[in-house]
């Protein structure tokens, strides 16, 4: 136990005072953030420091020396000083103003003190803070220590601060505005007259002082412990300065005294607090015009509808145009009387857009929506497009002062704001409404369809406008979409007014809702659809027109046609066509590469010019009916209507244009307004292809399934399948209008690139709606057409017309069926040529070829062919190879190639060469099986007496040597 020690006190830690006073760093460097005073971080301390009032400050510094060092530290005095915010120009301007005026009165006791000897502990740590010596002030609750330690009258030194020492800036403005403590404390009635003893300063300095002093006594700074009542004194003091600036600027407004306006605007402007809310001397200033009071009085909302409950903004303008007036007028005057910061002009333009124009707007929509939908939506969005005219004024009104920087998106706000309690009903109705109109449209086209199948007028049948009649049906489309184009970027009339021009009347009838702008493709020229070839129905082109503009006359049937009136420029207008059709650029996709997806599509850009009509409502061009058409069919073509796609994209357009009106709209309404525009587009697409295309390629579809070429054998024609091709025009014509239409209105507020973007995708599903609709229709249609094909093959074909009697002269060409069936297939391959890319038209090519194939190997298998016979099955073959040489699609020319030599096996007179023949496998290159020829050979009509010779030699059979009958 001796050997033990006995253990001695470890510390575990040392107390921040202790191993501050045996550090050997100078005392003035600033504690780590990261290090402790007490329990607590420096950095909590320092956020304290900056929080806690001015006179508890020496109080929280006598609590340590390292608090002591804490509270001079420059991060606590940067947080106060910044708080504080009076380092501005014209409080500093007061500061200095007021040091001087304390030099002059210190200079002035100075001289009349005894001498005094200043000492100072430089050691102290407490420093500034533990001066008892220093006299209390006269409120008896604050420890003045700010103040070096001394035994002489207090001094303001003379010195200037460094940019940094944010502690000494505080101590020196602290100081400097202490002393209006005393004045505070006077009577309400006599604050201002202590605070400025006479001669009073100017209006700016006493506005800037009293500003400074309310930041001062408040609770960002707190510098004495009475701050609150001092603060309430200065806020009294304040209200009466403000109050005798407002009568001295009514006085200055009276008299015209645009210059004393603007000094007492200035001085009211620099003393008020944004805290209290809107500032009292523009809102008095405002509230002088009589516009606010009497603006229903002098206009009615109601007078922008006319007798017959429609439309007429002249009203509106009207308004509009007085209230700009008045805004340019006392606009300009605010301008240059008030602070540019004080954004007076904005304020005014705000309430007299709220209050003024959006009372109006409020009282004319909700007449409109009394009267209908339409009216109602016409007249949101010409509302306000007429208050857009606002914000042109404000940006004018306000460049008329150098130093008032107003954006240009703060003007626009005005109206924006002012307009959003519309905005709502207005967006949920336009959507609506286009519903409605859209289902109106298909469902109107839609009984007319089935009135037109079940009718028997003549003239039911003759108005819809036809490409396959024309010379060149590619041209027919490119000068269709071209006048469209045209037509697509007349400009869209939002405002209507019954004073426009007669000029363009046919501009405002286009864009402000009326039925005349959907005139279908009698909007079109329609010289210009398929050049000289193409006969109007019976028109008289030569015929003078009233105003030079397109008329209808009644034909002699009754249907509508186009009368040409006398074109001054038409040498001008051939060479804008040939201009504008070299410029026409088509582009086809290219996925339809099977038969199950035929169709097509056209990029188009032209910029052909037009004269439309609206003279009349008939919507139909009178064309001749191809001749080869059943009369059964003649309604066909009426299943698609380029009018109702003409109509619904003018349905959409004008929503369309209205809701641009509002596109520029920021926020959530901006948000809903771009959702609005890409719904709007997407509900035509889905109109146009579900309700439209799909149901009229479904029911010619059917059609064609149910024709029956033996019913039709007095023509060499499909006519369903003729008419099917103008379908397929029809709808091509339709996704390149879809396609123009995107392009020049949609595209601009989408990303284009975006495949998740909801009209891209719409778009794209519209594509294939019409793909499908077209491929399965195109099918039928192949199907239809080899069936009469094969019809007219089998009644065509002579019973004995491959077994001709011995000693007939034969004419070594082909037979009547073989060149009825080729001359229906060329007819039907070229009509449609100039709609579908190349893949398709292969694609269609190939199927003809291959289906024609199993025609024709069946129908030889039903004849007995001689060998003078075989010679006519050659010329019949030879024939249908040039035929099909001539789609020039090399798999299906291999094939032809193939089955005309297969024709030489009726003229080989001798049994074993026959055999020979048959049995080479790689004669025909793999596509006949030496089975298959011998199902061929069969027909010959000797094939009774060479049968066992060609069985022995294939085979290598004898019935008499290998088989034994027991």
């Amino acid at each position: 136990m001796d050997k033990f020690t006995t253990l001695e006190p470890v510390k575990l830690y040392q107390s921040v005072t202790s191993s501050k006073r045996t550090s050997t760093f100078p005392s003035a460097k600033p504690a780590a953030p990261f290090s402790l005073i007490g329990r607590l971080p420096v950095d909590v301390h320092i956020l304290i420091l900056t929080y806690v009032a001015i006179p508890d400050i020496p109080a929280y510094a006598l609590t340590s020396r390292a608090l002591g060092r804490l509270s001079k530290d420059e991060r606590v005095w940067e947080a106060r000083w910044k708080a504080f915010g009076i380092d501005r120009p014209h409080f500093n301007a007061i500061l200095d103003e007021l040091e001087s005026q304390a030099k002059t009165q210190a200079g002035a006791r100075r001289g009349q003190a005894p001498p005094t000897l200043a000492v100072e502990n430089a050691d102290d740590d407490f420093g500034d803070f533990t001066d008892v010596s220093a006299p209390t002030d006269e409120m008896g609750d604050f420890v003045s220590g700010f103040g070096s330690v001394s035994i002489q009258s207090p001094s303001i030194p003379s010195w200037q601060p460094k940019q940094t020492e944010y502690r000494a800036r505080y101590i020196r403005a602290h100081n400097l505005l202490k002393p209006f403590a005393r004045a505070l404390s006077a009577p309400p009635h006599a604050i201002l007259s202590s605070i400025f003893p006479p001669p009073a300063p100017s209006l700016s300095t006493q506005s800037h002082t009293l500003r400074l002093l309310s930041i001062f006594f408040s609770y960002r700074v707190k510098p004495l412990r009475a701050w609150t009542t001092l603060a309430s004194s200065l806020r009294a003091a304040m209200d009466l300065f403000a109050e005798g600036l407002l009568t001295a600027f009514d006085a200055s407004d009276g008299k015209g005294d645009e210059k004393s306006m603007l000094e007492v605007a200035q001085a009211s402007w620099d003393v008020w607090d944004p805290a209290e809310g809107h500032w009292e001397l523009a809102r008095a200033w405002a509230d002088k015009h009589e516009v606010f009071y009497d603006s229903q009085s002098k206009w009615d909302p109601l007078e922008n509808f006319t007798k017959d409950e429609e439309l007429d903004f002249d009203a509106m303008d009207t308004f509009i145009t007085a209230i700009l007036a008045i805004l340019q007028e006392q606009g300009s005057r605010a301008v240059r009387v008030f602070p540019p910061d004080a954004h007076v002009l904005l304020s005014f333009a705000e309430r007299m857009a709220n209050e003024v124009v959006g009372e109006y707007i409020s009282s004319l929509l909700t007449r409109a929506r009394e009267i209908s939908n339409a009216i109602y939506l016409r007249a949101v969005a010409a509302s306000f497009r007429e208050s857009w005219r606002i914000v042109d004024v404000v940006m004018q009104v306000a460049s008329q002062r150098a130093d008032a920087v107003l954006p240009k998106t703060r003007a626009e706000d005005v109206v924006y704001r002012m307009f959003e309690p519309n905005m709502d009903e207005y967006l949920d109705e336009e959507l609506e409404s286009l519903k409605q109109s859209f289902d109106t449209i298909t469902k109107g086209w839609d009984k007319n369809v089935g009135l037109l199948q079940h009718s028997n007028s003549p003239t039911a049948t003759h108005e819809q406008a036809r490409f396959i009649g024309s010379h060149n049906p590619a041209q027919v489309k490119r000068n269709v979409l071209a006048s469209f184009t045209d037509v697509l970027l007349l400009p869209v009339t939002i405002v209507p007014r019954t004073t426009m021009a007669v000029g363009k009347a046919f501009g405002a009838a286009l864009t402000t809702g009326g039925t005349a702008a959907a005139q279908g493709i009698a909007m079109l020229n329609p010289q210009r659809w398929g050049g000289s070839s193409m006969q109007w129905g019976g028109g008289n082109q030569n015929d003078k027109s009233r105003n030079g503009y397109v008329d209808f006359e009644k034909s002699q049937n009754g249907a509508m046609v186009f009368d040409i009136g006398d074109d001054e420029d038409e040498e001008e207008e051939k060479r804008n066509e040939k201009a504008s059709f070299d410029k026409f650029e088509e582009e086809k996709p290219q996925k339809r590469a099977s038969v199950a997806s035929i169709a097509t599509t056209t990029t188009l850009g032209s910029s052909h010019s037009v004269t439309p009509s609206i003279s009349s409502s008939s919507t139909r061009i009178s064309t001749p009916v191809p001749p080869a058409a059943s009369a059964s069919f003649d309604t066909f073509e009426m299943l698609l209507s380029l009018d109702t796609a003409l109509e619904l994209i003018h349905a959409d357009r004008d929503s369309l244009k209205r809701t641009d009106t509002f596109s520029g709209y920021p926020g959530q309404y901006g948000h809903r307004v771009r959702d609005t525009i890409e719904e709007i587009f997407v509900l035509v697409l889905q109109a146009l292809g579900d309700r439209h295309i799909k149901p009229g390629f479904e029911r010619a579809t059917q059609q064609m399934r149910a024709y029956k070429p033996a019913e039709h054998e007095e023509t060499n024609s499909v006519a369903p399948l003729l008419q099917f091709f103008e379908l397929v025009h029809i709808g091509d014509t339709m996704q390149s209008m879809i396609q123009v239409y995107f392009d020049k209105e949609i595209a601009s507020h989408i990303d284009k690139n975006d495949f998740l973007n909801t009209v891209v995708r719409e778009k794209k599903r519209f594509e294939d709606v019409l793909d499908d609709s077209v491929a399965a229709g195109l099918n039928m249609g192949t199907e239809t057409l080899m069936n009469q094909v094969e019809h007219i093959i089998t009644k065509l074909t002579k019973p004995r017309e491959y077994y001709p009697p011995e000693g007939v002269p034969l004419e070594l060409g082909p037979t009547q069926g073989c060149t009825e069936a080729i001359k229906c297939l060329k007819m039907h391959c070229q009509l449609l040529k100039g709609s579908t890319s190349k893949e398709v038209l292969e694609v269609f090519y190939q199927e003809i070829g291959i289906r024609l194939i199993a025609i024709l190997q069946k129908h030889i298998k039903r004849q007995i062919i001689s060998l003078n016979g075989g010679f006519q099955v050659i010329a019949d073959l030879n024939a249908y190879h040039a035929f099909i040489t001539s789609l020039k699609v090399a798999s299906i020319t291999s094939e032809f190639a193939y089955l005309k030599m297969l024709g030489h096996v009726y003229v080989v007179e001798d049994a074993k060469d026959l055999a020979q023949i048959v049995r080479d496998v790689t004669r025909y290159g793999g596509a006949y099986r030496p089975e298959d020829i011998y199902e061929f050979i069969q027909r010959r009509s000797d094939w009774k007496k060479i049968e066992k010779t060609v069985d022995k030699t294939m085979y290598n059979l004898s019935f008499k040597e290998d088989c034994i009958i027991s």
